[in-house]
């Protein structure tokens, strides 16, 4: 990553006009620093757990949370991308941010020099090894002198050292020059035998690495907090505790971790190698259709070429129970409702899925646009009807319907007689749509992992390959 310093050089005589004025000026805290510049400065690592560039903008767990606490504050995000814990570290205590919001685990180590506020997450540290590989350590013991790396000073090296004292043959190499996703792959491709992840980096990334596998977990539950320098001042310090109080208390935070994790668990790992091979002998085949689709729509083709996916497998000619047929899995109404003739013909499926999909989404224009497109894809599967009437349903229960994690909770109700004979629009399969949706977010972020985005869409001037290091954790 590339970072531009500009440096101010300051003269003997202004630079001791300064400290005679500081002298005299009442030093402000914390808080008032911050609500004084306007900016809040936070510390962050590019990650899927993290923060990442999404298509839609900023995206990530920690940016969210930072971002929200910005506007509590009522003052703008300045992220800092750090390249490693150390910045981290020593930028906290230099004072070069305000906090750090990075997926840090509390441990002993970090707490002799850093202040964490309130936990928002727990995780465990697993061993990682490669199946067909590797053979399956069941304890420590088991471990054959097989080789662990894992990254330097990083609180997975921290448990390795406490768990060196009842297990004194256990050994490790500390890696200085890479991140815990780079170990990921290098056991992956059979170079390393093991390594350290945390269980919700391991819950992402897995999509990725279908031959990794969990050995077991090396430590008990450990908690995820932002990290802000020690001081005696707790102006700051008391904010973010109060703004993680609120958010507890009104479910916010539980939505939040539903929202970036709940879909990565439903997903069937063990269907990744298929996927995948279909990536490299089919998708090649329609991969342009996906990008002028995308080019005229204004999509990621990557998300056009998912629903492709899971609609057909990228096979033409699919045909499926209920006469839905081609690339895109268009019904003969839809089919004529968009001038599509021929439903079998790659180009015309690509581009009528893709102005319905993109229909749908203009539909659904109240809802924020961190949930629209799964919003959309929902209705693409079981109908813009169905949708609607089940977030009437979330309404009635008490929960919001403009966020897809409370609508997503009760599309199998229209499963139930209870339910569905109170809607317009009658019975459905609501557990189609909540698979369907979570196997395209899933079968996109694979995508987006492998394949760099050519060129923005229309109006969209985030080019968005993910950058995707995941925090030392």
């Amino acid at each position: 990553m590339q970072r531009r310093v500009i440096t101010a050089v300051l003269g003997a005589a202004a630079l001791g006009g300064v400290v005679a004025l500081n002298a005299c000026t009442p030093q402000r805290s914390a808080l008032e620093q911050v609500l004084n510049s306007g900016e809040l400065r936070v510390y962050t690592r590019y990650a899927p757990t993290t923060y990442y560039q999404s298509p839609e903008g900023p995206a990530g767990l920690e940016y969210e949370l930072a971002r929200s606490f910005a506007d509590r504050l009522g003052v703008r995000l300045k992220l800092v991308v750090a390249e490693n814990l150390e910045e981290i570290f020593a930028g906290l205590r230099k004072g070069r941010a305000d906090l750090a919001a990075a997926g840090l685990t509390v441990t002993d180590q970090h707490q002799q020099h850093i202040r964490f506020a309130p936990a928002y997450q727990s995780i465990t540290q697993q061993l990682i090894y490669r199946h067909n590989s590797t053979p399956r350590p069941r304890n420590l013991d088991e471990l054959d002198q097989g080789h662990i790396e894992v990254v330097a000073d990083s609180s997975h090296a921290e448990q390795l050292r406490q768990l060196q004292e009842s297990h004194a043959d256990l050994q490790w190499h500390e890696n200085a020059r890479t991140d815990s996703t780079e170990l990921l792959t290098l056991v992956a491709e059979n170079i390393v035998d093991y390594t350290v992840a945390d269980s919700n980096e391991m819950a992402v990334n897995r999509r990725y690495f279908p031959e990794l596998r969990i050995a077991f977990d090396i430590s008990d539950p450990k908690n995820l907090a932002w990290a802000m320098p020690q001081s005696e001042d707790t102006s700051l310090y008391n904010e973010v505790e109060h703004f993680f109080e609120g958010l507890r208390e009104s479910g916010e935070l539980t939505h939040l971790i539903k929202q970036h994790y709940e879909y990565v668990r439903n997903y069937n790992y063990f269907s990744t190698p298929v996927f995948m091979h279909h990536v490299r002998s089919r998708m090649p085949n329609y991969r342009r259709l996906f990008k002028a689709a995308a080019d005229q729509t204004g999509l990621d083709w990557r998300l056009i070429a998912a629903v492709s996916y899971q609609e057909s497998h990228w096979d033409p000619l699919a045909v499926s129970p209920t006469g839905v047929r081609g690339l895109m899995m268009l019904t003969n109404r839809t089919a004529s409702q968009l001038g599509v003739l021929d439903r079998t013909d790659p180009e015309e499926s690509v581009q009528g899925g893709a102005r319905y999909l993109q229909g749908l989404h203009k539909k659904f224009d109240a809802i924020p646009e961190d949930d629209r497109m799964w919003f959309s894809l929902a209705a693409y599967n079981v109908g813009f009807g169905h949708v609607r009437d089940v977030q009437k349903i979330t309404r009635q229960r008490g929960g919001n319907p403009k966020k897809w994690t409370d609508v997503k909770a009760n599309l199998p109700l229209l499963t139930q007689p209870k339910w569905y004979r109170q809607t317009r629009y009658g019975y459905a399969r609501g557990n189609e749509p909540v698979k369907y949706v979570d196997n395209i977010r899933s079968y996109y972020d694979i995508l987006r992992w492998h394949i760099r985005q050519d060129s923005p869409a229309p109006g969209n001037t985030l080019n968005s390959i993910l950058a995707y290091s995941s925090p030392v954790l």
